[in-house]
């Protein structure tokens, strides 16, 4: 009876949850999203799916709610524009929530005919579907976020980007395997992303995932593709290896000293990790990463032989992780922190803590700004002491005398540095008087920035500084003083801006770049699938073909000059004559063949004919225009492309933008800059005027070339040049531009034969698209 009770009840509550889930399902119906009836076709669909992702934008509509109106436009237009996909939300239904799985729960009716096992499905059916959404949804990426904050991020941490879509089953297959890697990693300090590749196609194609789900690494704004098996290990893996291999130095007994006196030349605290395991520790890796620009990076493996001496020299405990920074002085750390688990947040807060070294050294203007900011408040106010010294004497008593007066007096309010005299001339001749009292030594001057354009107060000491306990003496009371009365700084300069001396020369610069695209390159031939090497494969070989061809050409012109300079007498000849040797040259080939130019409309009838099936190597010049504009632009339309037609492999039409504006815009969209996009979008976009936008159609290889019209300007218009006679023939007529209609409208072709030069010569640039869009 207890058993007979209890299925009645788990039957009871898997109903319960199926009608739920209808009820949810009902609550979002995508015929009702995108505004068209259950009996549209896939044209009303998919024009009114262009209409609504064009208002409902996230970039270019700042409504609250855009981006959520955007996911769901996207969703509807999913299901519709597909017609299996169709058909199966008129049979069940499936909506929002479960629009993801409906072939899975098909199989499962498909798999049992006739029995339904409550079990199965109770074990199968998504109940955790709302929070791994959620996971996916906290770390979606759009292009404008991925160009103005990911990229520029990876510089500072590494990304492990996901590329997902809907109905893509191997997506949920390793979302397991996902969450455990993103709960782990990102508490590493590892960013995380997610790339919808139906809603961010533009993304997707920019990453260069041309399947779903992929898996992508980003470091240093450079793409890596993970090719492994997904388990969680392997993402480790991958995330260590995108690391460069030089960040953290292995230290030992034997060259721990030669490591912590690199400050010297590197100008920069180092780091050193004590502890037990015998590799370096991936958190580690990534803290070195993002502060890789402030400090160097050691790791002591204390499990090692001969070790034992620096524990008990610095009383490290060998059982706890333990990081140590040191600054100038080797024989004491100048902070430590050690605990079992350190968290990420702890370990940013002690190394931003000990960024600067006790007295550093001013090697360009960036440094000299961070450690010596402009006053904005009282409280805020910092007072920078400086130690102009030649660079010879920096190991002398003046130079050693001064980092132990900074390292007993260290506050939050100064700041103590020192500059080499020899290497920033005139920023210490700001400081010295023109004596010769201070030439060939060190001096000390207290200062106060006021703006960002170099003003300061200061004070220089009057005698040089010695190291003395004396002038020890007289710079603990100047700084006294200026606790309690700001105006001892009273002398003021503008100074100049450093010399960055760290900054290497051109030839250096040079040749580490190429060395850094050479190893790219050897690294994407051997890991890379050949899909992405298309592009530079193709690109070698067309050099190879380009020089080539070239020799050729070059082999058969210098044949040609030596039979032509055998035979002088005869060509003259043959000049007087008028009956001179055919020569095919570009101008010769473009000698138009009839008196007009033949230029026919672009339709739906045409348009399979004259473009999409065009023969190879032949292209359509499309002029655009309007029916306002249509008589004047087709007139100097034909006199620009006149001397053009004698070419076979040219073809002349002009298309109405009153008719195909949308077929028009598509297009344009290949031709825009790929990155970032802007805050503020176009407001007049739907009113842009296309006329006078010549187009250069190659229907075989799918590309085309674009011509803008030349802006006239306002003073040519009010000129009266529409009162010029218009009744001109229409070959006399070239070089009168007011005779073929008002001046604005006609100057948009001025430069329209010159364009065509130029795609004659092929140096425009091409435009490429996936496929010819249909035109209505």
């Amino acid at each position: 009876m207890e058993v007979k009770k209890l299925s009645i009840s788990w039957q009871f509550l898997i109903v319960l949850v199926l009608i739920l889930q209808i009820l949810s399902a009902l609550d979002f119906d995508p015929y009702r999203v995108l505004g068209v009836s259950r009996r549209a076709t896939q044209a009303d669909i998919k024009k009114a799916y262009k209409k609504l992702v064009r208002k409902w934008h996230p970039d270019k509509n700042k409504h609250p709610q855009a981006e959520d109106k955007f996911i769901e436009i996207s969703k509807a237009y999913e299901i519709l524009s597909h017609e299996e996909k169709r058909s199966e939300y008129d049979i069940y239904g499936h909506g929002r929530e479960n629009q993801d799985h409906p072939r899975r729960h098909e199989h499962r009716f498909r798999q049992y005919p006739g029995n339904f096992y409550f079990e199965e499905s109770f074990m199968h059916f998504p109940f955790g579907s709302e929070h791994q959404e959620s996971i996916d949804e906290r770390h979606l990426l759009h292009f404008s976020y991925y160009v103005n904050k990911v990229v520029p991020d990876s510089f500072k941490k590494p990304y492990l980007i996901k590329i997902t879509s809907d109905w893509c089953f191997t997506c949920i297959h390793i979302e397991p395997v996902w969450k455990e890697v993103v709960e782990e990693l990102e508490g590493l300090g590892v960013g995380i992303g997610v790339v919808h590749a139906g809603y961010e196609r533009r993304l997707a194609r920019h990453l260069g995932a041309h399947s779903t789900p992929s898996i992508i690494g980003i470091i240093n704004g450079k793409i890596s593709f993970f090719h492994n098996a997904v388990v969680p290990e392997n993402l480790r893996q991958f995330i260590e290896s995108l690391l460069p291999g030089n960040l953290v130095e292995k230290v030992t007994n034997k060259n721990y000293v030669q490591f912590l006196s690199g400050w010297q030349q590197e100008n920069k605290p180092h780091v050193l990790l004590f502890d037990k395991i015998p590799v370096i520790p991936l958190p580690f890796k990534l803290t070195a990463f993002a502060h890789k620009d402030c400090f160097l990076f050691g790791y002591v493996y204390v499990g090692l032989r001969g070790v034992e001496e620096m524990t008990r020299q610095y009383n490290v405990n060998v059982h706890v992780p333990t990081i140590l920074v040191f600054k100038e002085y080797l024989n004491k750390p100048a902070d430590v922190i050690q605990a079992p688990h350190m968290k990420k947040e702890v370990i940013d807060d002690f190394i931003t803590q000990n960024k600067y070294l006790l007295a550093t050294r001013l090697t360009n203007q960036k440094l000299f700004q961070e450690l010596c900011p402009v006053k904005r408040s009282h409280r805020q106010r910092k007072y920078c002491v400086i130690l102009l010294t030649p660079e010879a004497a920096k190991s002398s008593q003046p130079f050693e005398a001064f980092l132990s007066f900074a390292q007993a007096n260290a506050q939050d309010t100064l700041r103590f540095m020192h500059a080499y005299s020899n290497r920033q001339p005139e920023f210490a001749n700001a400081f010295l008087p023109d004596s010769e009292t201070f030439r060939g030594k060190s001096a000390v001057s207290i200062l106060e920035r006021r703006n960002m354009g170099g003003r300061v107060v200061y004070k220089t000491l009057e005698d040089p500084w010695t190291g003395s306990e004396s002038d020890k003496f007289i710079l603990l009371s100047y700084l006294e003083q200026l606790r309690k009365d700001s105006t001892l700084l009273s002398s003021e300069a503008v100074l100049p801006d450093l010399i960055d001396e760290l900054a290497p020369i051109f030839l250096i610069r040079w040749l580490f770049s190429a060395s850094a695209y050479i190893a790219d390159w050897l690294e994407d031939l051997y890991y890379n699938n050949w899909r992405e090497m298309i592009p530079l494969l193709s690109l070698a070989f067309s050099a190879i073909f380009v020089l080539f061809g070239t020799f050729i050409i070059q082999a058969f012109c210098d044949s040609n000059y030596d039979r032509e300079s055998k035979h002088p007498d005869k060509r003259k000849a043959q000049e007087k004559s008028g009956k001179t040797m055919p020569s095919f040259t570009k101008e010769s080939t473009r000698m138009p063949k009839k008196g007009f130019v033949e230029v026919t409309e672009l339709t739906d009838v045409t348009y399979i004919s004259n473009l999409v099936r065009l023969r190879p190597g032949h292209m359509n010049v499309v002029l655009i225009l309007s029916n306002s504009t249509k008589t004047s632009l087709l007139q100097k339309f034909a006199l620009e492309v006149y001397t053009f037609t004698g070419s076979s492999c040219l073809h002349f039409s002009f298309l109405s933008l009153d008719k195909h504006r949308e077929w028009l815009e598509y297009l344009l969209e290949f031709a825009q800059d790929a990155a970032p996009i802007p805050n503020q979008y176009d407001k007049h976009f739907l009113e842009r005027d296309y006329t006078g936008y010549v187009l250069a159609l190659n229907g075989h290889k799918k590309y085309f070339c674009l011509f803008k019209p030349q802006k006239i300007v306002e003073e040519e218009e009010a000129l009266g040049a529409c009162d010029l006679d218009s009744s001109l023939p229409l070959g006399e007529s070239r070089g009168k531009p007011g005779s073929l209609g008002p001046k604005p409208i006609k100057g948009k072709l001025s430069k329209l034969s010159l364009w065509m030069e130029r795609l004659l010569e092929g140096s425009l640039q091409r435009f490429y698209i996936p496929s010819w869009p249909e035109l209505d």
